[in-house]
């Protein structure tokens, strides 16, 4: 009797089994519609990628085009100083001495902002990333020390944009 219980319950568990468990076909489908979805999904992150390359390379190019706007600002107070200095109908000397000092000191104002600095280099030890020797000469002075700055040089924070044009002492024999 026992033996014809599970006769019998093996069949309906078998039917069961079959109607929970979905077909090949069904499965094929479900990876298929999957598959579909995760391709849908990497074309749309591809494509957004694709848009913040672009964007982030327009920014950097916007960055390098406007990148002397604030510098640019500075220096059209500076420009319309000249300009006004040349409008004047009849200036004596120590009006324009004048203004030219002015416009200099709004130069360096604006030169200060920026970072930009002068290298005055008189008297100090020759360096070759901030000056260019010109010549070696006589002097008092210990050797490789600048004797004579012939152009002053200029570097933005760190780094040198122009080198000092200087003269170096040869030192004593």
């Amino acid at each position: 009797m026992q033996d014809e219980l599970n006769t019998d319950a093996s069949p309906a568990a078998t039917q069961a089994e079959k109607e929970t468990m979905p077909s090949l076909e069904e499965m094929l489908k479900a990876a298929e519609l999957q598959a579909a979805e995760h391709h849908d999904a990497w074309l749309r992150a591809k494509a957004e990628t694709e848009n913040m390359r672009r964007r982030a390379a327009d920014d950097v190019e916007k960055a390098r085009k406007f990148a002397v706007e604030n510098f640019a600002n500075e220096l059209l107070a500076v420009k319309d100083s000249l300009e006004a200095a040349l409008a004047v109908e009849s200036p004596s000397v120590e009006n324009l001495k004048d203004g030219v000092e002015l416009t200099l000191k709004q130069l360096v104002s604006a030169f200060g902002k920026f970072n930009l600095n002068d290298i005055n280099p008189m008297g100090e030890k020759f360096d070759p990333h901030q000056h260019q020797a010109i010549q070696m000469i006589e002097s008092d002075q210990p050797a490789n020390t600048v004797v004579t700055v012939l152009q002053k040089g200029y570097r933005l924070h760190d780094r040198t944009l122009r080198p000092a044009l200087v003269m170096v002492a040869k030192g004593k024999d």
